[in-house]
């Protein structure tokens, strides 16, 4: 869906997978907002959380949660 290596990204100063992985990173969302109740997820039936990695190299990542309400 996006292409690494196309003579039209020219944000590539990190490698060919520079700008591709900030086209990803817009098509799978960098943030999610989950409701809590009694201490557990609310997530359907077919839900689930993902972590994507959209570089080809390593790079430090971190997870941030954040825990609003009562």
């Amino acid at each position: 869906m996006v292409p690494e290596n196309s003579d039209y990204f020219e944000h590539d100063s990190e490698g060919v997978d520079d700008m591709p992985s900030h086209i990803r990173m817009v098509l799978t969302h960098s943030s999610e907002t989950i409701p809590v109740a009694e201490g557990r997820m609310q997530l359907g039936t077919w839900q689930g959380i993902f972590l994507f990695e959209h570089r080809r190299a390593a790079h430090r990542r971190k997870i941030v949660v954040t825990v609003m309400g009562e």
